[in-house]
Formats: C-alpha cells, structure tokens, sequence
C-alpha cells in the first residue's frame, strides 16, 4: 500500500446521509474481478437509470471530474460489510471520504485500501458541502500530518484514529503494523528461550 501524507484535488459534494455500502456498489456487481476495475460501478443506481441512461447525478456533472475527495453527511458507509464499497470509490479515483461519521467496518477496509475517511462535525460538512456547489473550482486540500481540510476561505481539523493514521502515513498492512514491534519480539523470544527451554521445538 502506498503512503497517504495529503490529498488535493477536485471534491464532490454529496449532499446525503446514510450511504450504504449497498448504494455504493450494488451486489449484482460484486462477481467482477477485481482486476477489471469498481469504478465504474461507484454509486450506480443513483448516477444511471434504464438501460444505463445517465441520471444527471452529482458525481457526473463536468465540474466535479476525476474527483479525489467525497464530502457528505453522517453516517457514511454504513450497511452490509462489502469491502467492495471501497473498492469502488478507489477504482473510481477517490482517495478520501470527508464526513461528520462513517460505518465501522468501512472505515476499517478504507484503511486497509489507503482511502482516508476523514471525520468533521456537523457543522463543517455543511459548510464544506456548500462551498464546493458554488466554488468556481470546487478543489481542496486534506493534509493527514496535520489533519486539516482547507477549501478555499475554510479551514478544518478533522479526526482519524491515531492508528489508522499511522498505517495511512507509513502505507503499513497488518503485517507491517505488528513487525514495528520486531525488536521487542526477539527480546522476547530470547529470554522465553531462556527461562522456558521445554517451549521451543529441538532440531533432530
């Protein structure tokens, strides 16, 4: 997985609460490899009607192309646990979700996908949300070092769990997670050896 240090580009506002997993990429798409890409199943059913006709949706107005960043309300990714929901918005091009409250288990597969769910109140998704409809360029910045979303005249902190942040900032899976810990699990191992012989398998 690669670092994520910031994020900085277009920002769609999407002006919703509750999106499910399910709106995020409907099941009957889910038996696609991965390899052939979610992207362009990313809100389906909201962005197409029948016989794929476009809806006219948000996400598809010209402005908001190639956007990085979601904006949207509470509760975001909440629903069944398909990790494909993030595989979607990913595959999409977005590398950061901004929200006052995401679903747990998304916001645990966003980490492990390196999509930052960046969490503000209230208040300031609003305030974000509208900005970025009238904003000539509706852009903006996600700096994961020092938490903060600026979008024109705006200026926010935002939280993430500190060891969500850590694995985004390093670009570490699990395994890297636990093997920060390699010197003092030798140590341990060592002295185990030592004072527990009887625990460790003997050659022949």
């Amino acid at each position: 997985m690669d670092k994520l240090t910031s994020v900085r580009g277009v920002a769609c506002p999407l002006d919703m609460a509750n999106v499910d997993t399910d709106q995020l990429i409907p099941s009957r798409f889910m038996s696609r490899s991965r390899a052939q890409g979610y992207g362009g199943f990313l809100l389906h059913d909201m962005r197409f009607g029948a016989q794929g006709r476009p809806r006219g949706f948000i996400l598809d107005e010209p402005r908001y192309a190639g956007a990085k960043v979601v904006v949207a309300r509470r509760n975001f990714g909440t629903g069944s646990s398909r990790e494909a929901a993030v595989y979607a918005l990913w595959d999409y091009g977005v590398r950061c979700v901004i929200a006052p409250s995401f679903g747990d288990i998304f916001s645990g597969n966003a980490v492990k996908n390196g999509l930052l769910t960046a969490v503000v109140t209230d208040i300031e998704a609003e305030a974000l949300l509208s900005w970025l409809r009238d904003a000539a360029a509706p852009e903006l910045t996600v700096d994961l070092e020092r938490q903060g979303v600026s979008a024109g005249p705006l200026a926010f902190t935002f939280s993430i769990d500190p060891v969500r942040r850590l694995r985004l900032l390093n670009g570490w899976d699990d395994l890297d997670l636990t093997m920060r810990y390699a010197a003092d699990i030798a140590t341990f191992r060592d002295a185990r050896q030592t004072t527990h012989p009887w625990a460790f398998p003997r050659g022949r």
